[in-house]
């Protein structure tokens, strides 16, 4: 490839960037795509839509004013520790490849386009490898340079990952100790709970921990097997939404008459309904979960209005305003007032809710440290069994993976990875077939036909700088959704452990299948050959990377500047939204469920394997840095601009993915100084092989010092720090806080825990195994509490009235 194709891919993603970043200035404007560009902001605080002008018709930049002006605490704000560090992740990218351009561009590009006694053409008409290290004779007395810049390179990445390192360590223990109380922290995740004839598993875990931990065991919460009543739940927040979207868009719902086409008034919203949907979910200095579990409650009343409204009459019919035909104006379906009937009182009255018990629980404890002990001790003379583990946040549980035998999970890993490693393989096809792309000699042989197209200049450019890179990117977008799939059937019990997990396996396989299937390309039998011998692999990476470097930097140019164009102007959801609007005409307030979170899981591999590429290729093929600088800055806007206002923080994991990046970056050191290490010793210098070795060993020392000093943090909260929040608390006088906090935090069907966790009758909640502590049911401050003297039957005063109004 020359500079000519190069140029030619990089104007055609120049103009795609330049085209969808104006048309996303453009877009966010509208009133209707707030949902899609503004979902963030628009659920934690109010927008006013602006007054139409012709401004809202013209691209402006302000965006990228109002993403480079925010602060850290914005971002820390909008996206908590987990948004900061991925961005922090962006900021070490620019400021390493800043320091390779630097000494690489003015230092080592020179010698490599010199490196051989040759005449030059005119710069577009030049060959890429003319700027690679594969120029250099052998022999040369000017490998010194590249020695010099690895040397550069390697130290200043270390450097910077030191204090990134340390930066964001004392970032996740600030996040633990300044974070409010947090119930993850004193409780224990327990699974593989021994079955007893005799007993529940409620029955059993309480005998257990009443016995060995008797002075720090609060109570816990089982795990139930998902039934119709998850379904259930699902369906009443639905309703509840639809009535709130009807209350709020208009006090009164018009349709049109079924034979005149008149109008007449189907339903109405009462506005006492509204305020006291209002002052639940705002007033009374509620914390937000209390608040939504409120809407809950009231979701539940609703839905037994409506069920008494069904019964009282079928349909409710009402005469139109000028005919006086018929028209059936509201109906409750009867499936659903079989289901809610069902939820009243089979669900809730029946004691057969013991059969629904799964072999996990949730244990509370009196302090974080006796949570911390009791998860890291091994609890059982059989590893199988109690097995105990910190407690995800009540928002990141992944309820449905809880139900599964802990026995099986062993299984699972074993059969996800062979998938993940066969999906890899599967995956060479098309790679191998991208790879063939470039090379136009065998392309000319395999397709005969196609040898007059590829005469033609612009698409000889077309196909050898262009069309390889974006196919690839194409094939790539199936690779997060699938390693996600495994994730999930290996059994995570968390939200933020599964995006991790599937994290992992996309670097791997970006790594394997873009890097270094891309790198030895050829055939199949090939690929798999070549790595025979071990010591002939930094040989044949010596050989193959630089020739390599010009589809690296094509598919920079493509899956990076192009990427980013993408992932600003949100293309699917920007359609699902116009095609919910302007085609099914919904109107839906918009709800923390339906927002997006930040996929990490995609966009954490990208990143690395731009900078494995750029370390790589920094001193072998140093024209590939600009390009790289120019994909992190944007990187840094448009990302910096989706977690202000996109993407939601559902979960917080407390930056536990920058140790992925930290090894990651360690390899790419590592793997750039064994490939430097190989070409040294084809060029013949061995004064420059000689400086190579120690540095490799430098490289693994430093990453044994970080693993030592950083990565305990990442894996066990420090006894110091939890000890100081218990004291802190005690004497705050905050027991009975989080106590009750405790009680309703770890729900799985939140409509009926709340209840059911605080019922007077000791009876009741055993049968029922709520909390499955008779100490704390007879606890006389939990009996004094005025939501339980309340009838969970008795209607709620502040919705008797649902009206049908004509």
């Amino acid at each position: 490839m020359d500079i000519g194709a190069l140029l030619t891919s990089a104007g055609i993603n120049v103009a795609i960037c330049v085209v969808l970043l104006s048309l996303y200035s453009i877009l966010r404007k509208q009133p209707s795509n707030v949902s899609v560009y503004f979902m963030r902001r628009l659920i934690s605080e109010q927008i006013k839509p602006d007054h139409f002008g012709i401004e809202r018709l013209v691209p402006s930049a302000s965006w990228i004013v109002r993403a480079w002006l925010a602060t850290n605490e914005d971002l820390l704000a909008a996206g908590g520790v987990d948004g900061l560090v991925f961005l922090r992740i962006v900021v070490f990218s620019i400021r390493i490849f800043i320091i390779a351009a630097m000494i690489c561009v003015f230092l080592v590009l020179p010698v490599n386009y010199y490196g051989q006694e040759m005449e030059h053409k005119k710069i577009h008409a030049e060959s890429l490898e003319v700027f690679t290290i594969g120029n250099v004779k052998e022999g040369s007395k000017w490998f010194w340079t590249h020695c010099l810049a690895l040397y550069v390179i390697s130290c200043s990445a270390c450097v910077l990952l030191y204090f990134e390192y340390k930066s964001i360590t004392k970032m996740r223990l600030a996040h633990i100790t300044g974070s409010p109380v947090n119930p993850s922290h004193f409780t224990v995740l327990v699974r593989g709970i021994p079955w007893s004839r005799d007993h529940s598993y409620s029955k059993t875990v309480e005998n257990f921990f009443s016995t060995y931990y008797p002075a720090s065991y609060v109570s816990h919460q089982m795990v139930y097997r998902a039934s119709r009543v998850d379904k259930l739940m699902k369906d009443a927040e639905k309703m509840y939404r639809v009535l709130k979207t009807i209350e709020s868009q208009s006090k009164e719902s018009y349709m049109p008459c079924c034979l005149c086409r008149g109008t007449t008034h189907t339903f109405k919203a009462l506005t006492i309904e509204a305020e006291s949907v209002k002052s639940k979910t705002s007033g009374d200095g509620l914390q937000p979960s209390q608040r939504e579990k409120l809407e809950k409650k009231d979701v539940e009343k609703i839905y037994k209005k409506l069920k008494t409204m069904e019964l009282q009459n079928k349909e409710s019919s009402m005469s139109c305003c000028l005919c006086g035909g018929i028209l059936r104006s509201f109906k409750v379906l009867k499936n659903e007032a079989e289901s809610v009937e069902r939820k009243a009182s089979s669900d809730r009255l029946q004691p057969s809710q013991t059969d629904k018990e799964r072999p996990a629980a949730f244990v509370f404890f009196r302090t974080r440290y006796d949570a911390v002990v009791a998860a890291q001790v091994l609890q059982s003379s059989n590893p199988m069994l109690w097995v105990t583990q910190l407690a995800p946040e009540p928002n990141d549980v992944y309820w449905s993976n809880l139900s599964i035998p802990y026995k099986q999970v062993w299984l699972r890993k074993i059969a996800t990875l062979l998938g993940a490693i066969v999906f890899m393989f599967v995956f060479l096809l098309p790679v191998t077939f991208v790879q063939g792309l470039t090379q136009l000699d065998q392309l000319r042989q395999t397709f005969p036909f196609l040898r007059g197209i590829l005469k033609h200049k612009f698409m000889n450019q077309l196909v050898t700088g262009y069309l390889p890179s974006v196919i690839l990117m194409l094939f790539m977008y199936a690779v997060p959704p699938t390693m996600m799939l495994f994730s999930t059937i290996e059994g995570v019990v968390s939200r933020s452990e599964r995006k991790r997990s599937a994290c992992i396996k996309v670097l791997y396989f970006t790594i394997w299948n873009v890097f270094f299937v891309n790198v030895l390309s050829g055939s199949i039998i090939r690929q798999l050959n070549v790595f025979s011998s071990v010591r002939d692999i930094p040989t044949q990476l010596a050989k193959a990377v630089p020739a390599q470097a010009t589809f690296f930097t094509t598919y920079v140019l493509t899956s990076g500047w192009a990427s980013l164009s993408c992932e600003v102007i949100q293309l699917f959801p920007f359609f699902c939204n116009w095609i919910k609007r302007f085609i099914l005409r919904k109107q839906e307030e918009p709800c923390s469920s339906s927002a997006l979170t930040f996929p990490h899981h995609t966009e954490i591999p990208r990143l690395l394997l731009f900078g494995l590429i750029g370390f790589t290729c920094s001193i072998m093929a140093p024209l590939i840095l600009p390009f790289l600088l120019v994909y992190f800055f944007l990187a840094f806007l448009v990302y910096r601009n989706q977690i202000l206002n996109v993407y939601v923080p559902k979960y917080e994991s407390g930056g536990l993915f920058w140790p992925i990046v930290h090894n990651t970056t360690i390899f790419s050191l590592v793997l750039t100084q064994v490939i430097a290490l190989g070409v040294f010793g084809i060029k013949r210098s061995p004064v420059a092989s000689g400086f190579t070795i120690p540095l490799i060993l430098l490289t693994l020392l430093f990453n044994e010092y970080c693993r030592q000093r950083f990565s305990p943090v990442f894996k066990r909260s420090p006894a110091q720090v939890l000890i100081e929040k218990d004291r802190q608390d005690e004497n705050l006088g905050r027991a009975e806080e989080i106590y009750k906090l405790l009680r309703t935090a770890y729900c799985q069907f939140p409509l009926l825990c709340p209840d059911l966790s605080i019922s007077q009758d000791p009876s009741t909640s055993q049968e029922l195994s709520i909390p499955g502590n008779s100490r704390q049911d007879k606890d006389p401050e939990s009996s004094k509490d005025p939501e339980s003297s309340k009838d969970p039957e008795s209607p709620n005063p502040e919705f008797q009235e649902i009206s049908l109004l004509s």
